[in-house]
């Protein structure tokens, strides 16, 4: 009937933890089916955090119903369907497995845990689960930017060829201060490690997404150049620090900075950089790739830019073109705005959100998988055995999985 309104199924959302990204979940799960015809209608049901008048105050800000202060019972509640863990990376195992286990889908901030050990129960949890119907993912949400969803449509045409050279970087600068306070993200028990697995996590499942090939080897350098820091501060934002430089001082346990290349599972040679404090880089996530028969090249400093080489082109006007992804046959970008408006850092979570709800209300196994997340761990892992090992060679320990292939 003209002007019916269609009442959708909601999906009822927990969420554990409300500091940076949990601002961007909240943001994601806010505004997705207000963009997208989703299947199922997202709601913010809880939030959760120790501090009950932090929490509360998020709640408040960030549109959540109500609050809890203890995940377990976040998890108990008949009322939640999908578990979003936006926690350090010692919490994930016991949190995610626990939310499967309770029958919750869940959705797990990268990278997936601080160790293979745990990373893998995860995906064993997860494979259990999902043949009851609970599905999990977890958050490299830089699959969702639109002009890298294009490189990867571009890499699956054939359009490069055979792939030959994968140049992925993450260079940041928050951390170039050495007063700079220590904040959970430089401890090793709370984050498993530094740069390499909080920022070049992102570029390791990038490259192996993109490509379709998965790293099989790998020669590694990380290094500390602060190795302690002023305690006490708070961790506001990129680059946001103050004036620590007379506070009493803690040790830094996890690299500033990881080196490292790479074999692929389909020919292909690769060099990695993650690091902290590369002074003037603010969030410069690049990942170039060379084959056969052309190139791509992004960089998240300018995100709505693709630039695209085809040696097919004509020699007199051939070079790489500028591919501005704001057209409507981009991926996502027909939901947002008219031709040139550009998307920003949050639309990537959003555009997760997106995906993730469509699958679930499909039954269909989301991507990235628990053990996609898992053989990302593995390459994390070799990268530090590596290291640790005067750079010698380390091959992954283990292949349960088709990880960043599929």
């Amino acid at each position: 009937m003209m002007g019916e309104q269609v009442i959708k199924q909601r999906l009822r959302v927990g969420m554990v933890g409300y500091a940076f990204m949990g601002a961007a979940h909240s943001h994601a799960w806010r505004t997705a089916h207000r963009f997208f015809d989703l299947p199922l209608t997202p709601e913010l049901t809880a939030i959760c955090g120790r501090n009950v008048e932090a929490a509360t105050e998020a709640a408040e800000r960030m549109g959540w119903a109500s609050v809890e202060t203890d995940w377990r019972e976040l998890i108990a509640r008949d009322d939640i369907d999908v578990i979003d863990i936006c926690t350090p990376g010692n919490t994930h195992e016991e949190i995610a497995t626990a939310a499967l286990a309770a029958g919750k889908h869940v959705l797990c901030e990268k990278p997936l845990a601080n160790s293979v050990a745990e990373a893998e129960q995860m995906a064993d949890a997860a494979e259990a689960a999902a043949l009851r119907g609970a599905l999990a993912m977890c958050g490299f949400t830089y699959r969702r930017t639109p002009a890298l969803t294009l490189a990867k449509r571009f890499v699956d045409e054939g359009r490069l060829g055979s792939i030959r050279h994968v140049r992925a970087q993450y260079l940041q600068d928050w951390l170039s201060d050495e007063n700079a306070p220590l904040t959970w993200r430089l401890d090793r028990e709370k984050a498993g490690s530094g740069a390499l697995g909080d920022i070049g996590a992102h570029s390791i499942d990038l490259a192996q997404w993109v490509t379709g090939q998965r790293i099989e080897g790998v020669s590694a350098l990380t290094h500390t150049f602060v190795d302690e820091r002023p305690v006490g501060g708070d961790f506001v934002g990129l680059g946001g620090h103050g004036d620590a430089a007379n506070a009493e001082k803690g040790p830094v346990t996890v690299d500033d900075a990881a080196l490292f290349s790479a074999s692929f599972s389909g020919g292909a040679i690769g060099i990695f950089e993650a690091t902290r404090y590369a002074l003037g880089r603010k969030n410069a996530m690049r990942l170039e790739i060379n084959g056969s028969l052309g190139s791509v090249s992004f960089d998240f400093e300018e995100s709505n830019v693709l630039n695209y080489y085809d040696s097919r082109d004509d020699a007199e006007a051939i070079g790489f073109r500028r591919i501005i992804v704001t057209e409507p046959e981009h991926p996502y970008v027909g939901n947002w705005w008219p031709t040139g408006h550009g998307l920003g850092y949050e639309h990537g979570f959003t555009h997760q959100v997106v995906d993730l709800v469509t699958d679930i209300a499909a039954g269909r196994q989301p991507s990235p998988s628990f053990a996609e997340a898992a053989q990302v761990q593995q390459v994390l892992h070799a990268v530090e055995r590596s290291a640790s090992s005067d750079s010698q060679w380390q091959a992954l320990e283990t292949d349960r999985t088709e990880g960043g292939a599929q």
